[in-house]
């Protein structure tokens, strides 16, 4: 089975491509991402095709689901990310998003983070969902609540790393 594309009233949630690098190269490089997500040394369009290759795409050929394109339907200008992410450290799928800055304030996450929760739940089946947030990150924090996660705990994902915190949304349907 494909990876299923969603749909919002504003919204496209597609599959990334390759063609998508010049795209990735910008958002894993601006400072807010940098800041509340990491470095993923990314500095050009063979490093972007790399993180698509290892990322995403890997994650949809091996789960199923993973992190998919936001684009604007109006235009098909592509806006962030967002999808769900199956990570070893975790014993669930996490809701993962970022959206390049000038599009924050504009409801996007909140309607692809709705979509991707709906998919998760009622055609992937799963019954929890977790989202990491680094500590900090207080416009993130404030989307988990309006999405309905709770605060679990603290925990370094890596070693060495500093803690992040993790939150769980459950299935009510």
């Amino acid at each position: 089975m494909g990876i299923i594309p969603l749909e919002t009233s504003r919204l496209n949630l597609r599959p990334f491509t390759l063609e998508d690098a010049p795209f990735i190269l910008r958002l894993l490089n601006e400072p807010s991402f940098l800041q509340h997500i990491g470095d993923k040394g990314v500095r050009d369009l063979e490093g972007a095709r790399g993180y698509l290759t290892n990322g995403p795409l890997a994650s949809y050929a091996k789960h199923g689901h993973g992190l998919m394109a936001v684009t604007l339907k109006a235009t098909g200008e592509a806006i962030g990310m967002c999808g769900l992410l199956k990570r070893d450290n975790l014993d669930h799928p996490d809701l993962g998003y970022a959206f390049l800055p000038e599009f924050w304030s504009k409801g996007y996450a909140q309607e692809a983070a709705e979509a991707a929760l709906e998919h998760g739940a009622k055609v992937l089946g799963f019954q929890t969902l977790l989202a990491i947030v680094s500590q900090g990150n207080a416009a993130s924090i404030k989307l988990l609540d309006k999405l309905g996660f709770a605060f679990t705990r603290l925990e370094a994902m890596y070693p060495d790393e500093p803690e992040v915190a993790v939150y769980a949304w459950e299935n009510k349907n």
